[in-house]
Order: C-alpha cells, then structure tokens, then sequence
C-alpha cells in the first residue's frame, strides 16, 4: 500500500578504506570493498511525497529547486523504487544538509541513503537494511555505507545481489571523533561520480584495487581490537593511494590545496610526538583527522592554528539511516 509520504534522515561518512572506480558504472559495483565510520553529528533529512498532482518529479535542496544531472540522478533513483512499488506516481522530495554539500565530506552518501529509505517507505515497500543498502549503491556507492549504523563495511560483490553493506561493530564500540579541517565549503568542480570514470586510466589503479584485501582485513582488526596506530598508519596508506590514482588519472584529479597539505604534514608531526591523530581525505580539499573522543578539543584547536583552515566541524560515529516518524 502507498503511503505517498514519509520523512528519513542519514548520516555521511568517512572512509578509512576508499570506494573509488566501478567495475559496474550503471549499478555502481565497485571496483574494490571498503570500510567507514558514519557522522553522528552531521545530517541530510529527505522528505517524500508522491502525488498524483504532479506531473513530474521535483527536488528541492536546501531550499533551492535543482534541476540539470542532480535532478536526474535523484530522478533515476525514484524511478527504481516506482518499479519496486509498481506505482506511476510522480514525487516532490525535499531534502536538507547541516554541512557543507558537495566539498569532500559525503554529502551525496548521506543524501541518497535519506532518499533511499524516505522514498522506498513513501511507495509503501518495507526493505530490510541490506536491501536498502543495494538500492542506495545504485544512487551514490557511498551511500550503501550509509545504511547501516556505527562501523562499516561494504563488500564489493560482484552483482546487484552481493555488493551491500552491513556493519562490522556499533557506533558505540570505539569513541572515535572526525575532527574535519574545512578548507573549502565550494562545491567541487568534478564530482566523485566523474572521477570513478577516470579511475581506470591511471597506472596505479590496478595495484591499489590488487592490494585492497590486505588493507581491508588490516583496517577490520584495528577497529575490532580498538588498535589506533594500525588505523592510522593503514588509513593514510590507503587515503594517499587513492589520491595518488586521481592525480595520475587523465585528465588528472587534484583536489588538495596547500592548506590541506599543510594539515597532512602537521598531522603526522603531531602523531610522531605522541597524540593520536591520523588524517584522510576524501574527492575534496577538507581533511578529516581523527582521533580519541578524549583529545579532540585539543586536536580541533591545534587544526585552527594552521593557516587557511575556515572551520573544524567535529562528529562522533554515528547510528544508521532512520524513519522521522
């Protein structure tokens, strides 16, 4: 039965083991697995409406009609949950972001996550999570991760069926927090979306993609056994591979800007004299560093200090997509 109407709100992301490049562009199977922390403290909120008033779909993002290749994808999305539902109708959806969207801080995650599970509950279908994981990777790979709550790990599979994620420990397992540098609130030039297209014409994308299974089962015992340092040094192994392919992509992606390298240098200073940070970086200029719950006010304030850095936004690990009842 169709509801026509409900209201979901998810989380973003950040990866500790990067998505990047499809072997499946159209259904978005990656080209590797990976792993990643939701943001408790930074949302999207989605709301659905399908209407037989409408005579064609809207979106409305942060108060702003959209139009052009975001409507589209949101489009396409919607037309899968219609098939599921077997109904015809058109929706509005209105969606809004407490970050800055579009700059390397998961928006497009936390965005179709909130959209997957808003629209599917509106067309009356009740999805377990990891069908709506599959269905949010067909909107924004990253978003499967964004499903399910706390830690998590998305397989790749090797079809629609098994590529989905689930969660590997709970949000409370670790008191982790994501201290991001924001070095630019700009929406990127080239969206991720672009850039898993490049992928496959850098050089190192093969070796990165050969060796993800080592890094993926490193990164799953360091977050089951609370181990820190083998986080870090694996996340930032992983981070520079990941932008190492970009910047040897052609046409080649670069998205730091000095201050995020500034942030880099500075991180790995601080870790060599004792405090638990680690960096990584997502498509975009803002670094996330992360560390201890218990020292983050200090890691946020010494992150002020570097020139160039407009804001730290910090989360802790966040729970998974939910109803707005």
């Amino acid at each position: 039965m169709v509801k026509n109407k409900a209201k979901a709100f998810s989380h973003p992301n950040i990866a500790f083991i990067k998505y990047w490049g499809n072997v499946n562009d159209n259904l978005r199977i990656p080209a590797n697995g990976s792993i990643s922390m939701n943001l408790k403290d930074l949302r999207t909120e989605t709301e659905v409406h399908f209407s037989s008033e409408l005579n064609t779909d809207e979106l409305v993002l942060n108060k702003k009609k959209v139009s052009g290749a975001g409507f589209d994808r949101v489009s396409n999305m919607l037309d899968i949950v219609r098939n599921m539902a077997e109904i015809e109708l058109f929706a509005k959806v209105v969606s809004t972001n407490d970050f800055p969207t579009g700059s390397g801080i998961a928006s497009s995650a936390s965005a179709f996550s909130a959209l997957t599970l808003a629209s599917s509950r509106a067309a009356g279908l009740d999805l377990d999570e990891t069908e709506l994981s599959r269905l949010a990777r067909t909107g924004s790979g990253s978003a499967s991760r964004s499903i399910p709550g706390g830690f998590v790990e998305w397989f790749q599979g090797d079809d629609h069926k098994s590529s989905f994620s689930e969660s590997i420990a709970s949000a409370e397992h670790w008191d982790l927090v994501d201290n991001i540098a924001v070095i630019s609130k700009d929406h990127k030039k080239i969206g991720s979306t672009s850039g898993h297209l490049l992928a496959k014409t850098s050089p190192i994308q093969a070796g990165r993609v050969a060796d993800t299974e080592r890094r993926l089962e490193i990164c799953r015992k360091a977050i089951l056994n609370k181990d820190f340092f083998a986080l870090a040094e694996i996340s930032e192994i992983d981070s520079n591979l990941l932008h190492s392919v970009m910047m040897t992509s052609t046409p080649p992606l670069i998205y730091w800007q000095p201050a995020t390298i500034e942030i880099m240098k500075s991180v790995t200073e601080w870790r060599a004299t004792g405090l638990e940070v680690f960096y990584t970086i997502d498509a975009g200029p803002n670094v996330h560093v992360i560390s201890p719950a218990g020292i983050s006010q200090k890691v946020a304030a010494k992150i002020r200090e570097v020139e160039d850095v407009q804001d730290v936004i910090t989360s802790f690990a966040g729970g998974p997509a939910q109803i707005i009842e």
